[in-house]
Parts: structure tokens; sequence; C-alpha cells
């Protein structure tokens, strides 16, 4: 589950994380107020009116201002809310502001130079170790580093039995070529930000900028945080940050039903039982010239009215031209996902893209004859390679 900037900000807060000051407003007039109090509590009269989507590269597409009075604020406040906020990393349509967070300025170009780094922490799956990942030239063109100076890139490996180690936090303020008060806090950040990082069940931690001030501290002034879902149970105040306005209606609409769903941007449709069977059956459609339109895996439980309502979610998405089932009949019996998909097909109505079911497993051969006897527009298939040729074939 993503998070926005000021929630993410709020939990590393409780892990001791330093972080600007920020309030969050819905319209003009709060983001004012909200401008006015943190000049209050900070004495600054310089402040960040930032969009609140989940997408990184915010300041790149005009979502990230600084402003420099109070009418600022509230003109800034105009342009960002409700704008439609185009990232390298939102679809092509981006993604409607509806909130902003106004946050205290801490970049003092007249006092000295501040320093902004990249720092990460993440699962790295292939040594199946976290790590931290950092750099010394951190801001908006992190990716322009790791493509083009990748010497600049750093990783600390943390053995799962002891945690990030301090003297591994003193290697990541060496490296990031800091000194004093300035090496002692990027000790404190980088222990807070790991003990953050268990603490909520993170997949992902990435602060980019981290920065140190003019008086040597060392803050996230970003914040991107992703939770595993599978540990929401054990956090239900991290649960209730759930934004369902940022997130694709129809993956919502799935997780309802217990279906996993994943929306791609291809033309063929699947609908598979297992996720090692669902990734099989996106790489053969792929490898036989087709794109998956999308990962769905209905579970090992699949029922009629599962079946029939991932068919109404894939057929929702316009740009699937054919649709390949592949169930294999182990927990599940073929049978039952075959009356599944008759019910389906009538329920629905009149389904115009093509259909291709394969069926392998417990009553494979009962499921076949129930889809033939059904009288519907679907085409079986028994090998895998055979189904995707005929996917293949519909969409060519």
């Amino acid at each position: 589950m993503n998070l926005h900037e000021y929630q993410a900000k709020s939990i590393l807060r409780k892990y001791g994380v330093e972080t600007p000051i920020g309030i969050t407003a819905d319209n003009p007039e709060q983001a004012v107020s909200a401008a006015k109090e943190i000049q209050r509590q900070t004495g600054s009269d310089k402040w960040a009116v930032k969009a609140q989507i989940h997408a990184g590269g915010r300041g790149k597409g005009g979502g990230v201002k600084i402003a420099k009075s109070f009418e600022d604020v509230e003109n800034f406040a105009r342009q960002i809310l409700g704008m439609q906020l185009i990232t390298p990393q939102t679809l092509p349509e981006g993604k409607r502001v509806n909130k902003i967070l106004i946050e205290q300025n801490i970049f003092y170009p007249g006092e000295s130079t501040p320093q902004e780094f990249y720092m990460s922490i993440l699962l790295n799956r292939s040594i199946s170790r976290h790590i931290v990942m950092y750099s010394p030239k951190g801001g908006m063109s992190i990716e322009e580093v790791a493509e083009e100076t990748p010497e600049f890139i750093f990783t600390e490996v943390i053995d799962p039995r002891v945690g990030l180690q301090p003297f591994q936090s003193r290697r990541i303020a060496f490296n990031l070529g800091l000194q004093g008060e300035a090496f002692k806090s990027m000790i404190k950040f980088t222990q807070s930000l790991y003990k953050a990082y268990i603490g909520s069940d993170c997949s992902l931690i990435e602060i980019n900028p981290v920065m140190k001030t003019s008086d040597n501290k060392i803050m996230a002034a970003d914040a991107k945080v992703t939770i595993d879902n599978n540990a929401l149970f054990r956090h239900a105040d991290i649960a209730e940050m759930r934004d369902l306005t940022e997130e694709d209606p129809s993956e919502v609409e799935a997780g309802e039903y217990s279906l996993n769903y994943v929306k791609l941007n291809g033309n063929v449709g699947c609908m598979v039982n297992g996720a090692g069977l669902a990734m099989a059956t996106m790489d053969i459609i792929k490898l036989s010239g087709g794109n998956p339109a999308n990962f769905l895996d209905v579970g090992g439980s699949a029922n009629a009215q599962r079946v029939e309502k991932a068919f109404r979610i894939i057929l929702k998405d316009t740009n699937v031209k054919a649709i390949l089932v592949n169930i294999f009949g182990g927990i599940v019996r073929c049978d039952r996902v075959a009356n599944g998909i008759v019910d389906a097909y009538k329920n629905i109505g009149e389904i115009k893209v093509p259909i291709v079911v394969r069926l392998q497993g417990t009553n494979a051969d009962k499921a076949k004859e129930m889809i033939e006897a059904s009288g519907l527009k679907v085409q079986s298939a028994i090998l895998l390679s055979e189904a995707a040729a005929l996917v293949a074939k519909a969409v060519a």
C-alpha cells in the first residue's frame, strides 16, 4: 500500500526521523492558514507547496512550488489543487491533485549551500536481504545519476539477525562526505529510518532528497513509503491511511472479491489460478506475439461468482481484444470453474471478444464437455502453447 508524503512523514516522525513541519490543505484558504501556523511555529517566511499524489517526480511536473509570501501560497494552491499532474511515474493522463502539503522551507541559500542526498531502504530479493541504497547526488535527477555515474550509488547490505549496525551508519555518513555535527546527525537519521522501515513493515522507504540544512541537521525533505499489504493486519492505524482515489478502480473492485488483479497495458485479458501460473501465462502470451492486459489470479477456491466478477473486471478494460482462461485443477475442480465460466457468460450477456479456455487437472475432461455443450463462443485448448497461439491469432 502506497502512502502520501504527509502520511509517510507522520510515520517517520514516530521513529525519530527529522522532517520539516508541514500541514495539509484541501483549498487555498486552508493553505494560507497552514502557512501562517508554520510561520508562527518556525519563523519561516518561505514555504513549499507540494501536491499529494502517489507518484514521484512531482517537481518536474509542476507539483512543487516555493512560496515567498502568503499571496504566493494562495496562488500556488489554486494552481496545483485540481490539476492533472503528469510526472514520469504517472500514466499519460496524470493524476488529479486533491490535497496539498504546506511545509516549512528548509532551503536557505543565503546562509550556505545545502546538500541533497538520496537514500532508500528496500528488499533485494536476489540476495534475500534488506539494503540501504544511497548517493551523495540526490534530487530530481537521481535516475540520471544511476545511469550515467553509477559510481555515486552506494549500498549497505543488512544482516536481518542484527539489523543496521552503527558502523554501517558511520560508513554511510562517510561516503556522503559529511563531517562534525552533520556526520552525527546522519548516523541518527539512518538508524531511525531503518527502525521505521522494520517497525512499520515497509517494503520501501525512499527519501529524495535527504537534506543537510545550514545548521547541520539531517532531514527528510520528501518521503515515499510503501507498506507490505500482508502486514497491514498489524497496523490498523496505517491501514486507515489508504486512499482509494489514488488506486485503479478495477484493482479496488477486485480486492473486494479477493481477486489478485493488476492492470497492465496489453490487449489479452488473463484469468488464472495461482500467481506462478499467471506469470507463466503472461510470458507465453508475450512469446506468442500478444501482450497481457492484466495479472488476475482468481485463487485456489474460485467459484462461479468470483469467475463472473473476474470476467466483468477484465471486460471493463477497453484495450482487451481477447481473453485467455488458464486453470489448473488442483485445489479447485475444473468442472467447477467451467460452470462459473458458463454462468458468467450467460449473466453478462454477449461477450464480443474471443475467449480461449485451457483447463487441466481434476475433472478437466468433464469441464471441456460442459463448455463445448454450452453452445458458447469459447475455444478450448489442451496445451498452453496452443491456447496462447489461439489468443495471438485472435488479436492479430
